[in-house]
């Protein structure tokens, strides 16, 4: 077969088997070459985008990477530091010897772990089915014409109409690659995450680094804003509408505004081809400082590792599928409607948001195996809880594009005063904070219904970044945390969480009872505690105290996720480990002691025990304060028997009476 090379040192055609190794390949460019670093050197199919090393390709014969006869392949290499360097060592076949460090004997992709719902979508053909046409289908039962053949799931009509307005990752994945079969198709990646700084060092070499110089081969090509084709998630569903309703609690209490993450996990998502959405089991609140127009938080939060380690040992693990926050604001009118901020004549998410999400995306890339560095934009989703028209709340959830990401990676762009308009920064050459400018386009239908091409500087509409995520709640809700009333972190003085609640709590639960008789005990007690230890809440604030150590954590975490909660052994696991027998010891300690005997009417009865021990011990202090006054009856600070003599020993526990 003919092999066709194009490099900065000419046009090259090179007569090879189809069964030869890349290597071959590579020792024959390398020929043509001056003093070439063969670490360096690349191909790719095209003349700018998708270079892949050639160290990394080792191994693979030249049909096997999809070449065939007449292909012309672009070729880039570094030169060595060195000229005078001695040439790089020669294998047994002749064949110049690659770097075989961990980075490079392996292509990235390959050794990617994608998420679930990405291999479950490769695992199908994402056809879209359909019936038998009864006006055209003039064939048999088991026969199949064009009018009812499946389409493919990046049919353009039937997305149009359904009005789906963006390809899902999937389809669009298939539509790049329509017929190549998957083991082909993974040895040329075919998507390339966009960037717009200027390469450094420049690939042709021959002039110093930017901002000293600048030539085509480095620079970034002309931006042309343009909607976005496909989506990484097509649809946001939250598991309950309690998840929602503890989250608007803050703003109710207090008119300030609130930002929470979303934990959770991508699934398939059925009514969008091959789509995915995101389900939302719980909100974690980060440490925050709320205003009526807005808040401040710092990004990364110092609790993140810890909160991301948890969900993952959730019995269906979880991640931070993406953020969500309040723009809510009371009409003059009507204190009990909500102003609507965000419409059509306004904006959806301001500049200075869509920028923030860019900056979340870009710190929590996909991975993915069709991208030649193994990760490929990203997943998570920016909700609001903004205003309706008639005054109600409702959730709006958005991605940014791609262009918006890397816009932002490349510092091009910033907030402006207007919500709705983005600024293009200016081009800087300065050593400290260089940034390079490329021209940026927009499209738009003028008052004569003409598209026109316009240039973005020094600003455009905030629409060009956006890509519209659908939301939803489920038809038969069944939440993995399926209590939601614990308090919520974060904050302090409208909902402050302590341990002293939490023992509470288990004392009322009789935790020490059931952990005292693991394999046994009351049905109905174990299921009541098993749902009161659901709650995502609870759970993140128990790792917070001490008490119990991270691998019984996960144990906790897994017990609290459980879908069977009703099961009475779900809690076995959890009772057997050396932390929960701790916090039982502290339970134990903390609840109010009950006479082991009979005792009066006046003393403590079974009716008594749901209630709080600081009950008890006001009860003491005002009837300490009597007897202080004259009385002659003596409360005993462990059972709170009212003893009527004046011994020293209480009638009932025996314990001394001064405690």
């Amino acid at each position: 077969m003919l092999v066709r090379i194009r490099s900065k040192d000419g046009n090259f055609r090179f007569e090879m088997p189809p069964t030869a190794d890349i290597s071959e390949l590579v020792a024959k460019i390398l020929e043509t070459t001056e003093n070439a670093d063969p670490s360096t050197l690349t191909i790719s199919n095209q003349p700018r985008g998708n270079e892949t090393r050639a160290s990394t390709l080792k191994g693979q014969s030249l049909q096997g990477l999809g070449l065939k006869h007449g292909d012309l392949i672009f070729v880039s290499y570094k030169s060595q530091a060195v000229p005078s360097a001695p040439p790089p060592p020669v294998a047994e076949n002749g064949a110049p010897h690659l770097p075989t460090s961990a980075e490079q004997s392996r292509r990235l992709w390959e050794s990617v772990k994608e998420d679930p719902v990405d291999e479950y979508w490769r695992s199908k053909d994402g056809k879209i089915p359909r019936g038998r046409d009864s006006r055209f289908c003039k064939h048999g039962a088991n026969a199949m014409c064009d009018y009812c053949m499946p389409l493919e799931p990046y049919d353009a009509g039937y997305h149009a109409e359904h009005n789906i307005k963006h390809l899902s990752y999937h389809a669009y994945l298939k539509k790049l690659q329509p017929k190549m079969s998957s083991s082909t198709s993974s040895h040329l990646p075919p998507l390339e995450p966009q960037s717009y700084k200027v390469k450094v060092p420049c690939p042709s070499g021959g002039h110093p680094n930017w901002p000293a110089g600048i030539c085509t081969a480095c620079q970034p090509s002309a931006i042309t804003l343009q909607s976005q084709a496909f989506r990484m998630v097509d649809h946001l569903e939250i598991a309950s509408t309690d998840i929602i309703e503890r989250f608007l609690h803050a703003w109710r209490q207090t008119g300030l505004q609130r930002f929470g993450w979303l934990i959770g996990r991508y699934e398939p998502y059925p009514e969008v081809p091959m789509g995915v959405k995101a389900v939302v089991e719980a909100i974690h609140e980060p440490p925050q400082e709320g205003e009526l127009d807005g808040l401040s938080l710092g990004i990364p939060w110092e609790d993140e590792p810890r909160i991301k380690e948890l969900a993952k040992s959730a019995a269906a693990p979880l991640t931070i599928v993406g953020y969500i926050f309040t723009d809510l604001e009371p009409t003059p009118e009507d204190r009990t409607k909500v102003a609507y901020k965000r419409h059509p004549q306004s904006f959806y998410l301001s500049s200075l948001e869509s920028i923030f999400a860019a900056h979340v995306q870009n710190a929590n890339p996909t991975l993915s195996r069709s991208s030649s560095t193994g990760t490929f934009a990203s997943r998570m989703v920016t909700a609001v809880l903004t205003g309706t028209e008639d005054g109600g709340v409702d959730i709006s959830a958005y991605q940014v594009s791609e262009q918006a990401c890397a816009m932002v990676d490349a510092d091009m762009i910033e907030a402006s005063v207007d919500p709705g308009i983005v600024r293009v920064k200016e081009e800087d050459r300065s050593e400290d904070n260089a940034r390079y400018i490329p021209d940026v386009f927009f499209r738009y239908k003028n008052e004569y219904g003409l598209e026109v091409k316009k240039s973005a500087k020094p600003c455009f509409p905030v629409e060009y970044l956006l890509v519209n995520v659908t939301h939803g709640f489920p038809q038969t809700p069944a939440p993995l945390f399926r209590s939601n009333k614990f308090r919520i972190e974060n904050r302090p003085g409208l909902e402050d969480q302590h341990i002293e609640s939490v023992l509470q709590d288990l004392a009322r639960l009789r935790a020490p009872e059931l952990a005292e008789n693991p394999n046994g005990g009351d049905f109905q007690q174990r299921v009541e505690l098993a749902k009161w230890l659901s709650d995502w809440h609870l759970v993140a604030f128990l790792g917070t105290t001490q008490l119990i150590n991270p691998e019984d954590m996960k144990v906790l975490a897994r017990v609290a996720s459980s879908p069977d909660l009703e099961d009475p052994s779900i809690l076995d696991p959890l009772f057997r480990t050396e932390s929960w027998q701790t916090l039982m010891t502290f339970t134990r300690e903390t609840a109010p002691r009950r006479p082991t005997t009979s005792a009066p009417s006046t003393g403590p009865s079974a009716m008594d025990e749901d209630i709080p021990q600081d009950v008890f011990d006001q009860i003491a202090r005002e009837q300490e304060s009597a007897t202080g006054s004259g009385g002659n009856i003596r409360i005993c600070p462990h059972c709170t028997f009212e003893n009527s003599h004046g011994g020293t020993d209480c009638e009932v526990c025996g314990l001394p009476l001064d405690g």
